[in-house]
């Protein structure tokens, strides 16, 4: 049996505006309708042998990531890290998870942000692989190179297995890091394989090797694991177990060490989608070279990549550009310039600007709701609220709120009172009074809010009580 790991806790922010902190690119429908999350999962149905999968991802994200496997009828674990601590620690939790029934499956470790074109010669890798996983190799798929990239680690392949079942992977002699450009066109020159982060191994072989690669690492992680609690849909790991947990990548602690790593070399058009220039790679363009999505007019526009997601773009006499706007930001780049993008990210952070962090139409589990306008003292919101769905009870201590139902029905409870709202009526929330706003119906309800106060910030709120239990910070 194969339990497909699924890694969605990345932040993607070398693909801003439209990636951001809390709405990062394994989130969001890239490459077609689906999203990269329900792209990974649905690719590893194809995989003869595999069960339901674990997704690892982060506290910020469990809601999103937990609809969209709704929305595609998944039956998944959900695991939650408590806080980042690169790939190594999560794969080893997801481990531990895998055998908590008393089974020792093999784990296809899989980055949920990653495109292929080919799924089925994907699937076929991954069963060419299950052969060396089942007898103790760690086999990651290094990828065909179709030209020298600077932005890939690269693994040198040793000598090809000739055994039995095992034919046909290679041992891998060394991964090496990213190299400059005269490097990689020699790796690519010499055979070497992009290095892809994907990874079959059996679950007991990794915890092994963990424990004698890293025993700090090992031993947090698996009081992490026994401190586990179930919390809805999702399981979370000791908060304060897992803190203590050195950061590091799987390649770092476990592969780039082992003295059983094997490597399948694999073509199936396979990208990371680390940067906007990646996307037009990979993407179909037009006879100008163009991907055009949304609202574009182009006049002499040639080799570049516009996204428009709310206005109309207009574009003349250019070439070889990224455009991508939104309704806060706008991103215009070379497309060789495309990579630092994650410098304007940092800056924003720096800045403590919410660009960085949030778009302004934000989603919660019930939910979302947008920023329509705003000033010193007031802010104008439209919410939705899903059918059946209810905001925690809460109150607020330095905004008073009046809502407006556009359509659908409202219950509300205002202070000792619970009432209905319909359609064109109001109602207002004193500063300080215990709220809460459901939806009773089978239709989205739609409102706007008004807010007034001297401080109009999501973190203003008292929670009393919450069907997703989520904590105070969470808006």
């Amino acid at each position: 049996m194969i339990i497909p790991v699924v890694l969605a806790g990345g932040s993607g922010t070398r693909l801003w505006p439209l990636s951001r902190t809390l709405y990062p690119k394994q989130l969001l429908p890239l490459t077609g309708d689906k999203t990269m999350l329900q792209e990974t999962v649905a690719r590893t149905r194809q995989v003869g042998g595999t069960s339901d999968p674990i997704v690892v991802c982060t506290e910020d994200h469990r809601f999103m990531v937990a609809e969209q496997l709704r929305e595609m009828g998944e039956s998944a674990t959900v695991l939650i890290e408590p806080m980042g601590r690169d790939t190594a620690p999560a794969v080893a939790a997801a481990a531990m998870e895998a055998m908590a029934g008393g089974e020792d499956p093999l784990l296809l470790v899989l980055p949920a942000d990653h495109v292929i074109a080919a799924p089925a010669a994907f699937a076929a890798a991954v069963e060419e692989g299950e052969p060396l996983a089942a007898n103790d190799h760690f086999v990651t798929f290094g990828i065909v190179p179709g030209r020298p990239e600077t932005g890939y680690g690269y693994i040198q392949k040793g000598e090809q297995l000739t055994q039995g079942d095992l034919a046909g992977g290679f041992r891998v002699a060394r991964f090496v890091e990213k190299p400059d450009v005269s490097t990689a066109e020699r790796y690519v020159a010499e055979g070497y394989l992009w290095n892809s982060g994907m990874f079959l191994f059996r679950a007991s072989r990794l915890l092994t090797e963990l424990a004698q690669l890293e025993p700090e690492m090992a031993s947090c992680v698996k009081a992490a694991h026994a401190a586990r609690h179930r919390d809805l849909d999702f399981i979370r790991l000791g908060k304060e177990e897992f803190a203590r947990c050195p950061a590091k990548s799987l390649d770092y602690a476990v592969m780039e060490r082992t003295q059983s790593a094997t490597v399948i070399p694999l073509e199936c058009g396979w990208s990371d989608v680390g940067s906007w220039s990646a996307l037009w790679e990979i993407g179909n363009r037009d006879a100008n070279g163009n991907i055009l999505q949304g609202n574009v007019l182009a006049r002499e526009v040639h080799d570049c990549y516009v996204h428009a997601a709310d206005r109309l773009v207009a574009m003349i006499g250019v070439h070889d550009q990224v455009v991508i706007e939104t309704a806060d930001a706008v991103l215009v780049a070379h497309k060789d310039k495309a990579q630092e993008v994650k410098a304007i990210v940092q800056q924003l952070k720096a800045e403590k600007r919410s660009e960085a962090e949030l778009h302004r139409r934000v989603y919660r589990p019930w939910g979302s709701y947008e920023c329509i306008d705003c000033g010193e003292r007031f802010q104008v919101k439209r919410i939705e609220v899903k059918p059946g769905a209810s905001l925690s009870l809460q109150r607020h201590y330095h905004r008073a709120e009046h809502w407006v139902v556009v359509k659908g029905t409202a219950e509300v409870t205002n202070g000792e009172r619970t009432f209905l709202v319909a359609e064109n009526e109001s109602t207002y929330i004193p500063v300080g009074v215990m709220h809460r706003l459901k939806n009773p119906g089978n239709i989205p309800l739609e409102m706007v809010e008004v807010q007034s106060g001297s401080y109009l910030g999501e973190d203003d709120i008292e929670r009393f009580d919450d069907v997703y239990g989520r904590e105070q910070t969470e808006g």
